[in-house]
């Protein structure tokens, strides 16, 4: 992966450590070669080896752009997607991809308990809806935090949502009724609800991080580089201040006071209205 990202006056991101799962970041192909140089050697002094069958090479650019590294004399292949902790990143930068995911992993979920529990009669409705929060949700919104969120990928994540509850229901579309007296009867909160309050609560939680948290620090952080021309693709900062000025009425230029007052910003999302059903 090739990005150049300086925090501050600290120095760049050179690399993401998770247990065994490791990204190295770089700037260049150069620079990256000799970053998984070092980490092979290091790897080598420790008794261990890079798995070259599971490593993989990806360049953050709108534009093809060859990366060829190797581990000593093999080529890493490379790749427009790659995943790291569940989560789906794309050579353009986009999150469409993993939220298309999402959602057809929480479709084959219903799919899967269809007949043995969404639509099974002696199954009581709230041991269906305890299936629908401990493995339908987090299935269908793991990693939505940092979701940047559009009005397809809102209808296509409600969608989900009202698919699984509404057979909970015993319901089809033919029915006709609406999302939200299907929710107020079965006393399930919106799951957009829940997602934007969750986003915006991380930026609660980044804004009042102190100086060195690195999460705080990337919040913060510029990119170097220009952007390309034609219209800029949106930011999650810029994402998350548009939907607090929406859904809020707090302006940008405001958004971080606020948001930085711990009391004051869980009360105002704890009052967060539930969107209108679209139509």
């Amino acid at each position: 992966m090739a990005v150049d990202i300086v925090v501050g006056r600290r120095p760049r991101i050179g690399s993401l450590l998770f247990a065994d799962d490791v990204v190295l970041l770089a700037s260049s192909a150069r620079d990256l070669q000799l970053s998984l140089d070092r980490f092979a050697a290091a790897c080598e002094a420790a008794g261990m080896r890079i798995s070259t069958f599971k490593s993989e090479a990806m360049v953050l650019d709108r534009k093809n752009v060859e990366c060829l590294l190797r581990v000593k004399e093999e080529i890493l292949p490379q790749v427009e997607e790659f995943k790291y902790l569940g989560v789906l990143f794309t050579s353009e930068g986009r999150m469409e991809r993993e939220i298309d995911r999402r959602i057809g992993a929480a479709s084959a979920v219903m799919r899967a308990l269809h007949r043995s529990v969404v639509v099974k009669r002696e199954l009581s409705r709230k041991a269906k809806l305890s299936i629908y929060r401990s493995i339908f949700v987090p299935t269908l919104t793991y990693g939505h935090e940092l979701w940047v969120m559009t009005e397809r990928t809102r209808s296509r994540v409600q969608a989900a949502e009202m698919s699984f509850l509404r057979r909970v229901a015993g319901l089809s579309l033919r029915d006709r009724v609406r999302s939200s007296a299907i929710r107020e009867e079965l006393g399930v909160e919106s799951l957009l609800l829940r997602v934007e309050r969750s986003q915006m609560g991380w930026l609660g939680h980044l804004v009042r991080m102190p100086p060195g948290r690195l999460p705080g620090e990337v919040f913060r952080a510029c990119p170097s580089g220009r952007r390309p021309p034609g219209r800029p693709r949106t930011r999650w900062r810029d994402y998350v201040s548009r939907l607090a000025w929406e859904r809020l009425g707090i302006p940008p230029d405001e958004l971080e006071e606020v948001a930085g007052e711990r009391e004051v910003w869980a009360s105002l999302l704890g009052l967060l209205p539930p969107r209108p059903d679209p139509g």
